[in-house]
């Protein structure tokens, strides 16, 4: 396997294909970067350079009880950038690698960055506060934590079904890509799954979007029942000065078929333009 160790001593995880501008994607949570597979394989053949880790405590990365918070993964995504000495990088973020995206940014600026791609990214706020009345309440997040704690197992496998919108008329998704997440998520530490709730879900990254000044694609799917589009992606359009917001008519959380064909081509539009 190819790994770096962090400043830390933690040991991340992480595929490198192609070459050619790189394309650096962060993954959601509790998944790894397998779950960006066909968009690396998509710009790695399309002359670009597809790298991706798997998150402290997620996937092949080692499970330290420590750093299982947005600033390290944030700095963690930085140590990966300068091991590889990456430079003009489209960085992509789905869901929590949203997150971790636009964390990166406001704690290391964009020097290295010529382009971002938020999807289904759970900025500016998901928590339900006076200041955020259109968020999620809390005990959305406490349900999420008692179900990794009590039978992560059964949960992830519950929570594959509105991820992908199975429960949706009309839904395609197979079995397959289901038990994929399941087993994704399986492979992620107890404690950083656990952790991380708070992370994706408490985290205001209001101020990082405003420190992001470069061209920013911000997609999401209307129907997300996962990370709702009106808390997140329709907020983060008014914060980030120079954005396109793409909405997919009744599009999931999780990139499944005719969503993720849609993804794919304007993803490459964007890297390419």
């Amino acid at each position: 396997m190819t790994t770096f160790t962090t400043s830390d001593g933690t040991d991340l995880f992480y595929k490198d294909w192609g070459q050619g501008r790189p394309v650096v994607f962060s993954h959601g949570w509790p998944l790894n970067a397998d779950a960006w597979d066909g968009q690396l394989r998509l710009v790695a053949e399309n002359g670009f350079r597809a790298v991706a880790h798997d998150r402290r405590g997620h996937g092949r990365s080692a499970q330290p009880w420590q750093g299982n918070d947005m600033d390290t993964y944030a700095d963690d995504l930085a140590e990966l950038i300068e091991h590889l000495d990456l430079r003009d990088a489209v960085l992509v973020g789905h869901s929590t690698g949203g997150g971790e995206v636009a964390r990166y940014i406001g704690r290391h600026g964009t020097g290295r960055v010529a382009k971002v791609v938020l999807l289904g990214a759970v900025p500016p706020l998901m928590l339900r506060t006076e200041a955020n009345p259109d968020g999620l309440p809390l005990e959305v997040f406490d349900g999420i934590r008692e179900g990794v704690r009590q039978d992560r197992s059964e949960f992830y496998r519950t929570l594959s079904e509105p991820f992908y919108g199975a429960n949706r008329s009309g839904s395609n998704v197979s079995q397959g890509a289901r038990d994929a997440f399941w087993l994704m998520g399986m492979q992620a530490g107890l404690k950083a799954a656990y952790d991380c709730v708070a992370q994706f879900s408490a985290t205001d990254f209001t101020e990082d979007l405003g420190r992001i000044d470069v061209p920013t694609l911000i997609a999401h799917g209307d129907d997300d029942q996962i990370v709702p589009i009106g808390a997140a992606a329709r907020k983060s359009a008014t914060l980030v000065k120079d954005s396109v917001l793409k909405v997919y008519p009744g599009a999931p959380h999780g990139l499944t078929g005719d969503f993720e064909q849609a993804f794919n081509a304007d993803l490459l539009d964007f890297i390419r333009a």
